[in-house]
């Protein structure tokens, strides 16, 4: 029989920046900064939470080719979304106070603003027409790590990001950095209750990097 090995562990997408886990807590996937295998248990709750998990749009690299992904097709080659209760697990590793009810709302929300992300990325990757399909390697959060744009901005008057994810891109074998700043959006006044996003994308400020947003702000 085939023995998964570390490489072939599920990738699990994030909750927020999970990445300051408890020393004790299980051992983590330095791609994602989540659990090698999948947590599905249920802690003590007062509800129930879906263990059903969606398949996001966002292809895979090759080093996920073989995931062992529970409840997704064995053909998929995109990453996965946790379920309700894998968020719930994940937050209470990091010891916020998640409330079981909120769980319907926030994990669409968490896997809406992940498919904006990668829609921006795409915007940037069409500006290197020798790789048809981009996909995703990696990712994670620096919440504790502004980026030299964000506190540029916050010295001007413009609110810091709440949150800072760095995504590395396979562009068909070059491995591509992306800086991405979370913002909170305008309310809207007839609907105050209705959150609202803002996601800046952009190319890591490497020579590449820096060109693309040059050519971008250029219309070149």
């Amino acid at each position: 029989d085939h023995t998964p090995t570390e490489e072939s562990k599920c990738p699990v997408d994030h909750s927020a920046s999970l990445s300051a886990f408890l020393p004790q807590g299980p051992e983590l996937d330095p791609h994602n900064n989540m659990p090698l295998t999948p947590e599905q248990r249920a802690h003590p709750t007062q509800q129930q939470l879906s263990t059903h998990r969606t398949v996001s749009s966002i292809p895979r690299a090759s080093r996920y080719q073989q995931s062992e992904c529970p409840t997704v097709d064995a053909q998929s080659d995109n990453w996965v979304y946790p379920s309700e209760q894998m968020f719930f697990n994940a937050m209470k590793r990091k010891q916020w106070a998640p409330r079981e009810q909120d769980m319907k709302t926030v994990v669409p929300i968490h896997n809406i603003v992940n498919e904006m992300c990668w829609s921006q990325i795409l915007e940037w990757e069409r500006m290197h027409e020798g790789c048809l399909q981009p996909k995703l390697l990696k990712f994670e959060g620096k919440a504790k790590q502004p980026s030299p744009k964000a506190r540029v901005r916050a010295m001007i008057g413009y609110q810091m990001p709440f949150d800072r994810h760095d995504w590395t891109v396979d562009r068909c074998g070059k491995q591509v950095r992306y800086v991405i700043d979370f913002y909170q959006g305008k309310r809207d006044p007839a609907n105050p209750d209705k959150p609202s996003f803002f996601v800046d994308v952009r190319p890591a400020l490497t020579v590449e990097g820096a060109w693309d947003r040059t050519r971008r702000f250029l219309g070149i």
